[in-house]
Order: C-alpha cells, then structure tokens, then sequence
C-alpha cells in the first residue's frame, strides 16, 4: 500500500475539534475547511514545552527519514500520555515533482492531508514568491523609472517554486526600452529564497515589515547598498505575506497536532521551520518535536547557530536518525546493493555516524540515536550499530515508527524522556560578531573537519564589500551538497585532510545572515532523468495518485 493509500484511510478530526483540545479560542483559528486552519493567538501566552531537535546523518538521494521519525516520535510520546506537538517545515513542490518526494512522513507515520500539505497546501509558498518577484518588479521598474538610487549591480533575484535549470542564468529587459533595461538575472527556488528565510526568522509582523525593508537590492557604482525600504515597498509585501505569516495547524494520523510552517531548504538556505510555529507549539504542548534538514552538518548546524540564536531558542535534546542504508551508502555501497545484507559495510559506514556525534556533542545538549529500521534490515547489520554505540556510551534505540506508527517509536520515545533528565548548557558554535573568514573557518573545521578554506577571487572581493558597509556581525549560511561532510558529493564516509572551497557569497540581510556558497552548489535544482512528475496523475474518480 502506498504512502498516500494509507493516509486515505484514516479520517482526520475535525480540526475546530483539535485546535479546542489544544486550548485556542475560536477566534484564534481560520478554517481551510475541515482538515486545515491557520493559527493567529490573540492574547500572549507562555513557551512552557520542552523543544527536540531531529537530525541525521549525511543521507542517500532518497532520504533517511527525519520526518517519518519526528511524527513517530510524537505519536508515542502521546500515546505515553504526554502532550506532544510537532513543528515542522512545509515541503516545496520542486522535490515533489522531482526526485526527492514529498516531505510528510511515511507509512504509518504522516501528517495529514498528505496530497494537500505537499503541493499547494494553504498558499503560503505562493504567497512568498508572489512576494519576491514584486520586489524584482519593482527594482526593474525603478530602473526604468530613472534610477534614482543609483544601483549599477541589482542582487536580489527572483524565484519560482519548481525545478528549473534552465532559469540559473537568464537576461531580462529584452525587446527594446519599452520593456526596461537589459541586464543578466538569476532564478533561485523559492525555498532558498531571502524572503522565505527572513519569513521563518520573523517574531512578528512587524518584524517581518522591518526585515523586509532591510533587504539589500544591489549596489551603486561605489558599492554603497540600497535597500528594499528606499523602494517604499515593505508595506506592499507584508500585506502579501500577512496570512502566509500565520502557522498551519493539522494531524498526524493518530491525531497529534502539527505546525507546518515556512521550508527553507537545508543545503542551500537554513532548513528549519518557522520560529513563530516553534514559538508557538511551545506555548501549546510540554514536548516540540522540530526536525532540520539532511544531515546534522547543514540543518542541525543551521538551527543552532543561525535559528536558534536568532530567536533564543534553547534544545533541550536532540535525536539523530541512523539508517543502515545510509551508513552503508557512506562506506560506499552502490544504489544496488544497498539492501543486500553487508554488516562489514555497515561498520565501515559508521565513521560517518562517529563524525556527526563528534558535532552534535560541541553544543552542549544531550542527545539519542535513533535507528530507523526498516523490515529488510538484517539483525545482525543492525546489532552493529546497537554495539558501537553502546561501546561509545550514547544513548540508543530503535523506532518502527513506518511500520506501526506510535507504538512503533515507544521505545524511542522512553529514550528521549531519558535524556530530558539531563540538563544541558547550549553553547553556538560561533558568535556573530567573529570576523566572516573566522565564523566561515570554525564551521569548516568543527562541523566538517576540513583541514583548510580556500576562496576564489569573486567571493574574496563581495567579502571585502561587506566589511567596508559593517555587515561582518552577521550569522554565517552555508550552502554545500547533503551527501558529503566536505564540498564534494563523492567523499562520503568521514573524509580526512581536506580542503572546502568558497565559491561565492550573497548577503541576505534581511535575514540576518551571509549564505556561504561551497564547491559546486547551484541555488536553482534541476530535474533528474525521470522525474517525479511522471508518476503523479489523476484517477478515474479524480483523486491525485503518484506523490509519495
């Protein structure tokens, strides 16, 4: 049965229902009919939950299933009689229709209305990529207008929320003055897009006017900056967001409540969700199941370092999924092989898995392993990592949470509440007010353990004008590929004695950060050979078939 036949089965409460049994008031809960509703609190309340981080190793191209855990975790922890509430990011339809697949869980472990929540879900993707590309328009027109701001180099750019090579490198204004001023542009995926990054690190709505204005549009001809304010737009643009600002409320399906809201990538924006849905699902249960995307290295890094000293958010544990299939990935086992039983792999693969306990640990906060089983492994293959990891003295334990939902991740759950026991002293990786090399070096060295960092020329000189307009205070982005700790997608494992290199930088001030762009990372995917999209379809009684 496929992941959305199983999600089809199960009738959601009515979320008016839900949203009582979380204690909002009516006036606090906008319906998108019976399984969707956007959440607005009308009154302050206190962030009295306990906040979990789920992360992972450096996965395969299919996933290792964070997500598929997080909900799992969450359902047991409800089914322990705890109050339990889920905040994670909404997915982007470019992985959808790609290769990726949706980002809902699996199994028997799923928000619900899956279909819904992967494509169009409330607007909100829409509505920040509406907000973007008038920005864009606005730049263009005020060029075309006279230009009174002087811009000789425009650096925000526009997005679309699909996979699209071919809008990498673009030219704009063609066709004669009528159409505006030629000049080379660039597409980004929404996801990576500043006003998706700004959106999830915004407090309030007047944050998000605030952080709006202080985009930085581009440069005059002395390399001073131009901001979106000085184009009298921030207004227009938050009234485009102001209902996407709102956190969305639906269900797993054994009926735990889920915040879903914002989805910035993790390998090349920041992979967290939004802060006012963390903010807010502390405020509604004792236990925040949050997850961030792909490896520990990228996501979980980003949440500490970026979202977490953005908002003052402090983890109180964090759980790391291992799969066999990953561990056998990163010893180097072949798409082919990687379900063939191989314990000699598997221990070769758990170099990778050492790597990130050795990240993890620099932040001060207890944390779990969990292995995420999946029917085919092998019990010997998964007795290696139950062995390693009990010579290592770290916490352990299983989740067959796909399989059997909640009561498949009680023994995951048991391990969790173990570890809140602890108590923990967060500590960031860096201060913001480092030097950018320094911040960039620390990253480098304690997350990916590279010896060097090497830059072309073009980042060294965008470097230099951002110390000459005193923007070295801000958080460090790094964008790189999920499947390597390095630069470079084919070291897998744990590589040793090597060098990352710094390809590019882009100020993404409103956000509050600099993305860092390593090795060969591209901001806009592309499409793979055969993509999703040809499995996704309509049948014969209208129902959506294909996304998984």
């Amino acid at each position: 049965m496929t992941d959305l036949e199983i999600a089809r089965q199960t009738k959601g409460k009515d979320i008016v229902l839900l949203a009582e049994e979380l204690g909002l008031s009516k006036e606090e809960v906008l319906c998108y009919g019976t399984d969707k509703a956007k959440i607005h609190f009308t009154s302050p309340r206190e962030e009295k939950g306990k906040l979990i981080l789920v992360t992972a190793l450096n996965p395969t191209p299919y996933g290792e299933g964070k997500t598929t855990v997080s909900i799992g975790l969450a359902d047991a922890l409800r089914t322990m009689g705890k109050k339990a509430i889920l905040s994670l990011r909404e997915p982007s339809m470019g992985p959808v229709f790609g290769m990726k697949g949706g980002a809902t869980g699996g199994g028997y472990s799923q928000v619900i209305p899956m279909d819904e929540i992967n494509l169009h879900f409330t607007g909100d993707f829409h509505a920040i990529t509406a907000c973007n590309n008038l920005l864009c328009a606005a730049i263009d027109n005020h060029m075309k207008q006279g230009n009174e701001l002087g811009l000789e180099e425009v650096t925000f750019q526009r997005c679309l929320d699909e996979n699209d090579r071919a809008l990498r490198e673009v030219t704009v204004g063609l066709g004669g003055s009528i159409n505006g001023i030629p000049r080379q542009d660039q597409f980004t995926i929404t996801a990576a897009s500043e006003i998706m990054a700004l959106f999830c690190l915004a407090t309030s709505l007047t944050d998000l006017r605030e952080r709006l204005g202080n985009i930085i549009i581009g440069y005059t001809k002395d390399h001073a900056p131009r901001f979106a304010k000085e184009l009298h737009i921030e207004g227009a643009m938050c009234v485009l967001l102001k209902d996407a600002f709102d956190p969305n409320l639906v269900q797993t399906l054994e009926h735990t409540p889920a915040l879903i809201h914002g989805g910035p990538f993790a390998n090349i924006a920041h992979g967290c969700s939004s802060v006012v849905a963390t903010k807010m699902a502390l405020c509604l249960g004792d236990y925040v199941v949050t997850e961030a995307g792909f490896g520990s290295d990228l996501g979980a890094e980003k949440f500490f370092n970026i979202k977490c000293q953005t908002a003052g958010l402090i983890p109180n544990s964090i759980v790391l999924v291992v799969t066999l299939k990953a561990l056998k990935y990163n010893a180097g086992v072949t798409k082919e092989e990687i379900y063939v039983p191989n314990p000699a792999k598997v221990r070769e693969g758990l170099c990778n898995l050492e790597a990130h306990v050795a990240h993890l640990k620099q932040y001060g906060i207890p944390f779990v392993v969990a292995l995420n089983e999946y029917e085919q492994d092998e019990k010997s293959e998964l007795e290696v990592v139950f062995d390693y990891c009990k010579q290592q003295g770290i916490l352990v334990a299983s989740s067959k949470a796909y399989q059997e939902g909640g009561k498949g991740a009680v023994t995951l759950a048991e391990a969790v509440l173990s570890s809140l026991e602890s108590e923990g002293e967060f500590t960031p990786l860096y201060q913001k007010e480092e030097a950018i090399q320094d911040k960039i070096f620390k990253i480098c060295k304690n997350v990916y353990g590279a010896n060097d960092v090497v830059y072309h020329e073009k980042a060294l000189q965008k470097i230099a004008i951002l110390k000459k307009n005193h923007f070295e205070h801000l958080l460090i982005c790094m964008a790189k590929t999920q499947y390597s700790l390095s630069d470079d997608a084919k070291k897998l494992g744990h590589p040793k004695d090597f060098t990352v290199t710094v390809r590019d930088v882009r100020l993404y001030h409103g956000a509050g950060f600099i993305t860092v762009l390593l090795g060969d990372i591209v901001t806009m995917p592309g499409l793979p050979k055969h993509p999703n999209y040809e499995k996704i379809d309509l049948d014969e009684n209208g129902n959506i078939v294909g996304i998984f």
